[in-house]
């Protein structure tokens, strides 16, 4: 994709984002996603065929970028140099929440939030079986694995949302702390 490709398809993010903090996804139309992004009809069909589309190609990119760089050791945020990752994928996923890229917060907690938090759940289900359960399960082999997964990743995701809702008053560490010390008996 080329830089002007790039730029059109940030508008339109950007655009859909903000008609997002202030209106359900459901009552929002293409015309006012082209009108906000300043682009042609054509040109957002070029991108995106329907707005189900860019609602999954703009969920894809907030989570992605979050489940990528959490699967990254390297990519640290200086908290944990020291020691790596499954045990604190949750609290880099945390971190990566308060930075609120991309307006994530909003998204999660807004009009259309079910939809978020649905794709924000899928995101983490390969993260969690990769960085997690393959690797730390310890006890409870006889609960099946995907179940473990689901209720790890909605747990997870009820949680953020609480702390979301409650204002980001602890730390993503602390936080981080509190749900593994409920999760890892599980696991």
């Amino acid at each position: 994709m080329d830089r002007r490709q790039q730029k059109t398809r940030a508008a339109i993010f950007q655009a859909f984002t903000a008609l997002l903090s202030e209106k359900n996804y459901s009552r929002i139309t293409v015309q006012e996603i082209i009108d906000r992004a300043n682009v042609g009809r054509t040109t957002f069909y070029t991108h995106f065929e329907t707005k189900e589309e860019l609602l999954k190609a703009l969920c894809e990119e907030l989570f992605g970028h979050i489940i990528a760089s959490a699967q990254d050791a390297t990519h640290t945020h200086g908290l944990y140099s020291d020691r790596n990752a499954p045990e604190s994928i949750f609290c880099h996923l945390l971190q990566h929440l308060q930075e609120n890229d991309g307006n994530i917060l909003g998204l999660l907690s807004g009009e259309s939030s079910e939809l978020f938090l649905r794709y924000f759940k899928d995101s983490l289900r390969e993260l969690i079986q990769k960085q997690f359960i393959v690797q730390n399960r310890k006890s409870n082999f006889d609960l099946p694995q995907d179940f473990l997964v689901n209720h790890i990743c909605g747990s997870f995701v009820e949680m953020a949302l609480w702390w979301i809702k409650g204002g980001l008053k602890q730390p993503p560490a602390e936080l981080d702390w509190y749900f593994r010390a409920v999760i890892e008996p599980v696991v």
